[in-house]
């Protein structure tokens, strides 16, 4: 799943691009991805796009008057961007936004799935509608989410809490694996037990791993359109592998839907699981 590096980097070229422009049309290509109805996507043509920006693992398009567009990828959704744009529907679209630069020309965003499931949405919101951002926790770099890491004491697992867009807003599967190790904190240790040494070093390995997936994310050109965004992590889908930190053989606690991936030597105190379905890790 794309996540905050992937969109704010996505954002940046898309704002690069795009800020300016008028919507000239839009195509519904999905009928599930449009997640409102008021305001209509039809009160966006001809409106004059100021800024792409982002919150979260949302795309923010503003547009004058102050309607907005949130764009959700979800696990598969990636992002075209076409110049001139295509008539084509690929398999899995669901929508395309055109718009007119000022020189006369046109680029279309065209937003797509790989897979099966259809999950990527998105959003038209009227001026002081946040619709589904609004029970987002504070952005990693905000002031409010370092307060909020001194002052917990929940004892839910670190590697649920940092993926939990209601604590914190950006951090997936992938870079809470990498975060995790780069501070050398077990997965599953309870936050609440965290010391303050403890809490000032993920503090500083959650803004450090991002930055450095933010710096390879703005190498990349166009719009987003890999099938596959994992190569870069460090720690993440990279199971059997040398740690980063030590070079021991990463680790993997294989669940249904994901895994997490460790080191038992830099986050485990050297012990693993005996089962990595069905044991619990040894803290």
């Amino acid at each position: 799943m794309p996540e905050l590096p992937q969109m704010q980097a996505l954002a940046e070229r898309l704002d690069a691009v795009l800020s300016g422009s008028m919507l000239d049309r839009f195509e519904l290509l999905g009928v599930s991805g449009l997640k409102t109805a008021v305001p209509a996507p039809d009160d966006l043509v001809g409106r004059v796009l100021e800024q792409v920006g982002r919150r979260g693992k949302y795309v923010l398009f503003v547009f004058d008057g102050g309607l907005r567009v949130a764009l959700h990828l979800s696990q598969a959704g990636r992002v075209d961007l076409e110049t001139p744009p295509k008539a084509t529907r690929p398999r899995g679209s669901v929508v395309r936004l055109v718009f007119r630069q000022p020189d006369g020309g046109e680029v279309g965003v065209l937003v797509r799935e790989h897979g099966t499931q259809r999950r990527a949405g998105w959003w038209v919101l009227g001026p002081n509608d946040e619709g589904p951002m609004a029970v987002l926790g504070p952005d990693p770099y905000d002031p409010a989410f370092a307060e909020l890491l001194a002052a917990e004491r929940s004892s839910r697992r670190l590697n649920t809490w940092l993926r939990d867009q209601r604590v914190v807003a950006g951090i997936g599967r992938g870079f809470a694996d990498d975060i995790a190790n780069r501070a050398g904190l077990s997965p599953f240790a309870p936050v609440g037990n965290l010391s303050p040494e403890d809490r000032d070093r993920l503090l500083e390995s959650v803004r450090a791993v991002l930055d450095d997936g933010l710096l390879r994310e703005r190498g990349r050109s166009g719009g987003l359109s890999e099938a596959k965004l994992g190569g870069g992590f460090a720690v993440h889908n990279r199971a059997g592998q040398p740690c980063p930190r030590c070079e021991e053989p990463l680790l993997m606690v294989s669940f249904d839907s994901h895994e997490i991936d460790y080191c038992k030597r830099c986050q485990t105190k050297g012990r693993a699981l005996a089962d990595r379905r069905m044991s619990r890790l040894l803290r």
